[in-house]
C-alpha cells in the first residue's frame, strides 16, 4: 500500500510476519499535521492485523530520520485551538505505538530533530546509524519538547533529557544516543538493513503471545499518557502563539 502527495509518503510492506512502514517528506522527513495521522492511523491498524508479529519503522533517504514538526504548518496556527490539534498529532502517534499489540523496531538512518527523537524513544528497540544525531531544538523557537518529554524520558531518563532540552542548539552524537540507552546498536549504513533485517527475523520466530505480553511489560506504568500528553499539546499549542516563537520559526526558516 503507498500514499504519496504534497503532504508526505506512507508506505507499508510485508514479509512473512514482519511489517514495515517507511514514512517520508521532501522537507527533510518533517511531519505535517495530516502524515501524522495516517502514520497513527497505519499503526493502529497493524496492531489490530493478526497476521503481523513485528513493525519495522523507518523513513526515506539516507541522511534525516525525522526533522520533527513541519514549520510551515506551525507558522499557520492562529489559536491556541489551532495549536493544540496540532501537537496533538505527535501525542497521538506515540500513544498509538506505545498501545500497540506489536513491537515496533526503529530503523534510524540519520538525524532526528525534536518529534524525530520522540519517535525514536517510543520505538521498543532501535538500531541506528554513525550519523544519527540528535537535538531537542525546542527551546531555542520559543516552546518546549512537552509532548515528546514523557517518552524521552522513559527512554534516557531525565538527566540526559534535561541535557539535551537545555542544551537546544547542541547535537548529540550517535555515540551519546547509544550510551544513554536511546539506541540498542549502531551500525554503518551499509550494514544497517542486514542487522535489522536479522534481528526482526528472530524475533518475529518468537511466541507472537509472548511478545504481545512483554510489549505490555514493556510500557507497563505510562496508562496515564493519554491524557497526559494531550494536556502537553495544550501547553505547546499555547506557546507557539508567542511573539518569541513567530520570530524564531521564521529565522529557522531562512
Amino acid at each position: 500500500m503507498s500514499l504519496e502527495n504534497a503532504n508526505g509518503s506512507l508506505e507499508t510492506s510485508f514479509q512473512n510476519t514482519i511489517a514495515t512502514v517507511q514514512f517520508g517528506h521532501p522537507a527533510s522527513n518533517s511531519f505535517p499535521r495530516q502524515l501524522l495521522d495516517r502514520l497513527t492511523a497505519e499503526i493502529n491498524s497493524l496492531s489490530r492485523n493478526e497476521e503481523v508479529s513485528v513493525i519495522i519503522l523507518k523513513s526515506e533517504g539516507n541522511r534525516v530520520f525525522c526533522s520533527g514538526a513541519s514549520f510551515d504548518e506551525l507558522l499557520q496556527v492562529e489559536n491556541e485551538e489551532q495549536g493544540t490539534e496540532f501537537f496533538s498529532g505527535f501525542a497521538h502517534l506515540i500513544n498509538a505505538m506505545r498501545n500497540c499489540n506489536k513491537l515496533i523496531i526503529g530503523r534510524v538512518q540519520g538525524k532526528a530533530v525534536g518529534g524525530g527523537v520522540g519517535i525514536i524513544s517510543a520505538c521498543d528497540y532501535v538500531f541506528a546509524t554513525m550519523e544519527s544525531a540528535v537535538k531537542l531544538s525546542e527551546l531555542a523557537i520559543g516552546i518546549g519538547p512537552f509532548v515528546i518529554e514523557p517518552a524521552v524520558s522513559r527512554k534516557i531518563g531525565k538527566r540526559a533529557m534535561t541535557e539535551m532540552t537545555l542544551a537546544a542548539h547542541e547535537w548529540k552524537s550517535a555515540e551519546w544516543g547509544l550510551q544513554n540507552g536511546l539506541y540498542a546498536a549502531l551500525y554503518s549504513l551499509e550494514e544497517l538493513d542486514n542487522e535489522v533485517h536479522n534481528f526482526t527475523q528472530k524475533l518475529s520466530s518468537y511466541n507472537p503471545e509472548a511478545l504481545f505480553e512483554m510489549k505490555k511489560i514493556i510500557w507497563e506504568g505510562t496508562e496515564q499518557w493519554e491524557s497526559l500528553l494531550i494536556d502537553r499539546a495544550k501547553i505547546t499549542g499555547k506557546l507557539v502563539l508567542s511573539d518569541f516563537s513567530r520570530n524564531a520559526l521564521l529565522q529557522f526558516k531562512k
